[in-house]
């Protein structure tokens, strides 16, 4: 179905037009001052030079067109030329009744949907996951959620770190710790053991110690690359060990993403690409798009409307091996050729975002992606503490990810069972929830490309713009529902009313922006307006709930009408928090 703004635009044109104006004039907007309107239209004062009127007496004859619409309760027009609307209630509680009777809450999917390719999550295996790699995930799993919820395929990738150096290093030092084990022995001709000779605990320890010790020690050092050369090409023994530790590190990564509610449809890393690397090689030479600079191989990405150097896109180092750049664009062969995607969208660290200029240039100007396909940086900025640095743990070193969980869940845990409103068992799975809402909605309500204050003492508090705010809400409604039904009440059949006051017009009207809300926030990939939806619309709902008899109305059908739009509430503010990542539980 049409959304609001979309119904009340088509009816102001179409006045426009009668009143022998232009119809690109009638632009309906959510008012700037809903003191005096719900909406506007400012379309009056483009058009005065164009019709060499005052601006008000274009307004008065658009106006005049509107006095029998069923729309509005009040059409006005304000010097200099703006016409201020006032939804009619009737109209509005009949647009809620289609809302609640569609599956998507009146929500229209794509006419022609796309395949997007979102590629987030990108942590390095063999090391643990910390609050540096949390924001690609929030943000990239509500982009995917808001994707397919306008019905597109989309295909959500980690694209795992997974082949460089830091593979030498491990290989290196479980040589230097077990000699003996036969993946080292270049005579054993045998099958290699199924279990890996390591636990994720000592993995996650020998990744640093190897690290370290490479920076002091120049010959370990080489070892480690010699290492990362034998394994690129072959070597069985590198490549068994390889296994190993891809199969404990995603085993372990796949649990921590589990614990954030985050899916990945695909498991594919840089170790993927690594087959399609020589043929794009050689034909970025054959087609003369690649030249040797010092010895290294480039595509140069420089463009007339730059207004500072963009550096060529480098393909190979002058020692022939393989960078970043090669490792991304042969992703996107490897993606075009299993995929065909329309777009492919990248939630990265804001600070790569040149990298990303030079790898899409690169890709549209060799032909290695269509022309059309879309491919779009979404650069997100640093998450920081309260002393604006990037976030540390107390001690000043980066905190694991599953620490930085625990400490909201019992920070959470604290704060329920100092309500006393559920049992203890029910406490620890209901703060997991709350948990889980306060690390996202705090990450997700500020613009991506922002840097941010993870406050946990905000966070986790139950009033104010927080997850466990809009959590307590939704639990509230639900509560009223239950009762309702309890009390004998059905909420089969029941429809919202025209409003009786202006608390509970004011829910209604923030119920029934959610479809334009959300055209925004697909066109805008936009999570965090989302949040400033959903606060604004919780807010609402807890003034009317403040003002309003609800189960103690004596008329059952005015009762039942409450209900009718508290249900569509209910249904909207869940829909909005599944967008974003996280659910509510039965009770707080």
């Amino acid at each position: 179905m049409k959304t609001l703004l979309e119904m009340i635009t088509s009816e102001m044109r179409e006045a426009f037009q009668k009143a022998g104006y232009d119809e690109e004039l009638a632009k309906v907007t959510l008012s700037n001052r809903p003191d005096l309107c719900e909406y506007q239209c400012n379309g009056a004062m483009a058009g005065a030079k164009k019709y060499k009127k005052a601006p008000f007496m274009i307004a008065e004859d658009v106006a005049a067109q509107l006095k029998e619409s069923s729309s509005f309760e009040a059409v006005d027009v304000v010097k200099p030329g703006f016409i201020n609307l006032k939804l009619d209630t009737a109209f509005a509680a009949d647009y809620l009744n289609r809302m609640a009777a569609s599956e998507k809450l009146g929500a229209e999917e794509e006419k022609e949907p796309k395949t997007i390719l979102i590629d987030y999550g990108g942590p390095n295996v063999a090391k643990p996951l910390h609050v540096g790699h949390l924001r690609s995930a929030i943000i990239g799993e509500s982009v995917k959620r808001i994707m397919r919820f306008k019905g597109n395929n989309v295909i959500g990738d980690i694209h795992l770190g997974d082949w460089g150096y830091q593979m030498g290093l491990i290989i290196t030092e479980l040589k230097k710790r077990k000699p003996e084990l036969p993946y080292f022995d270049e005579n054993f001709e045998g099958e290699y053991p199924e279990e890996a000779p390591f636990t994720i605990g000592e993995l996650e320890e020998i990744y640093p110690a190897a690290s370290a010790y490479a920076k002091e020690h120049e010959e370990y050092r080489e070892e480690a690359l010699h290492a990362t050369y034998l394994l690129q090409n072959g070597h069985r023994g590198c490549r068994a060990i390889w296994n190993h530790i891809m199969n404990v590190s995603v085993t372990d990564l796949k649990k921590n993403y589990e614990r954030l509610n985050v899916e990945f449809d695909l498991w594919k890393g840089e170790a993927d690409a690594q087959k399609y690397i020589p043929d794009m090689v050689q034909m970025l030479k054959d087609k003369g798009y690649a030249r040797y600079d010092e010895g290294a191989l480039v595509v140069d990405v420089q463009e007339e409307s730059d207004n500072k150097e963009v550096p060529p896109c480098m393909i190979l180092k002058s020692d022939g091996a393989a960078l970043y750049d090669t490792t991304d664009l042969a992703t996107l062969v490897q993606r075009e050729e299993d995929y065909h995607p329309d777009e492919v969208i990248y939630v990265v660290d804001k600070r790569q975002e040149l990298h990303f200029v030079q790898v899409f240039r690169c890709a549209k100007k060799t032909g290695i992606v269509p022309e059309d396909t879309k491919l779009e940086f979404l650069g997100f900025g640093t998450m920081n503490g309260k002393d604006g640095k990037p976030f540390k743990t107390r001690e000043g070193g980066v905190m694991r990810l599953e620490n930085l969980i625990r400490e909201i869940n019992e920070e959470m845990y604290k704060k329920i069972m100092d309500n006393r409103t559920v049992e203890e068992e029910e406490a620890k799975r209901t703060a997991q929830i709350v948990g889980l809402a306060a690390i996202k909605y705090g990450d997700l309500s500020n613009q991506a490309s922002k840097d941010y204050i993870f406050d946990v003492d905000r966070f986790t508090s139950f009033e104010g713009n927080t997850g466990p705010y809009i959590l307590y809400t939704i639990v509230r409604i639900k509560s009223i529902l239950n009762k309702y039904q309890e009390n004998g009440g059905s909420l089969e059949g029941i429809r919202v009313l025209p409003a009786k006051d202006e608390y509970e017009k004011a829910l209604m009207l923030q119920t029934l922006r959610f479809n334009d809300v959300m055209d925004t926030v697909y066109e805008e990939i936009a999570p965090h307006k989302i949040c400033a939806y959903i606060y604004e619309l919780a807010n609402e709902f807890n003034k009317f709930y403040h003002e309003t008899k609800i189960l103690s109305e004596e008329d059952e059908e005015r009762k039942a009408g409450y209900i009718a739009l508290l249900s569509l509430t209910k249904r909207v503010l869940e829909a909005c928090i599944g967008l974003l990542g996280f659910e509510a539980p039965e009770r707080m």
